[in-house]
């Protein structure tokens, strides 16, 4: 299976100053495909509509220039919109959470032919 591809860049090193294609359009509920199995995850990123376009990035615990980013987009299920980043797939380990200066926001482990979610708050 794969995610939508327009989500996210992989084993990009981390720039401020790129260019990304439009915005993917929100998903419903069934339409992300999830690429996890052995050895790779998937990473959730819960947020609010505020967040809502916000590129979020990731890296590798022992590789902080290392960075992989998605965009949070709406999901809309049957009786409410969550706003989710997702990011798959993913290597399984330990990553940090990259806040918007920056710094880390926090971090979290990816385990083997699971989803991991985040919150960010």
């Amino acid at each position: 299976m794969h995610s939508e591809a327009s989500e996210q860049t992989i084993d990009m090193p981390h720039q401020h100053a790129h260019e990304h294609p439009p915005l993917p359009a929100p998903s419903h509920q069934g339409s992300v495909l999830l690429d996890i199995g052995a050895g790779t995850g998937a990473l959730v990123i819960h947020t609010t509509a505020l967040q809502d376009g916000l590129e979020i990035h990731v890296s590798p615990d022992t590789d902080p220039a290392h960075r992989t980013h998605a965009a949070v987009r709406p999901r809309h299920l049957p009786h409410r919109t969550l706003y989710a980043a997702v990011i798959t797939p993913l290597p399984a380990g330990h990553y940090t959470v990259w806040d918007l200066d920056d710094t880390a926001h926090g971090s979290i482990a990816v385990h083997d032919g699971q989803v991991t979610d985040y919150h960010w708050a």
